[in-house]
């Protein structure tokens, strides 16, 4: 009779556990890393392809996150889709009190209202839904969050 030998295999989280066990985005967390002159991490993109359901539900931890952030200004959103409504934002448990929502009026644009959110500095995050965006569009955005000491994530949705 042979000697009964156990080898350990490591448990497998299904992918959702393990992407919510981790941060959801370490990289726009305020003072996760000293700023570099360039400040590249002052905007970031996250795109979203799928049904717009699987969308929402990969959003709402980020979301739920970013409206958890010790800073005391506002997470902004600027021109969200229709879908992500205030009952919406309940259900997915983001902490509406921290919560600003902001339509671009009149001949203004998305990319117009998101650099002055950024700008004025009472937001920590400025998420927008602006689709691609271009470099002239980047630089200012860029710009805009290092002049109000904030950060920029576009969402790409498609």
């Amino acid at each position: 009779m042979q000697p009964f030998t156990h080898t350990h295999t490591p448990a497998q989280l299904p992918l959702f556990e393990a992407f919510l066990a981790q941060p959801v985005l370490p990289g726009l967390k305020s003072g996760a890393t000293p700023r570099k002159s360039n400040q590249p991490e002052l905007f970031s993109e996250l795109a979203l392809r799928g049904a717009p359901g699987h969308c929402q539900s990969l959003l709402a931890p980020v979301l739920r996150e970013l409206s958890e952030e010790d800073d005391s200004r506002w997470l902004t959103l600027i021109a969200p889709p229709g879908s992500l409504t205030q009952a919406w934002l309940r259900d997915a448990g983001l902490n509406r009190e921290r919560i600003l929502i902001l339509q671009p009026g009149g001949k203004q644009t998305p990319l117009q209202l998101a650099c002055e959110a950024l700008r004025l500095g009472h937001s920590h995050t400025v998420v927008s839904w602006l689709g691609a965006v271009n470099g002239s569009a980047r630089q200012q955005l860029l710009r805009a969050a290092a002049l109000g000491n904030a950060q920029s994530l576009n969402i790409r949705l498609g």
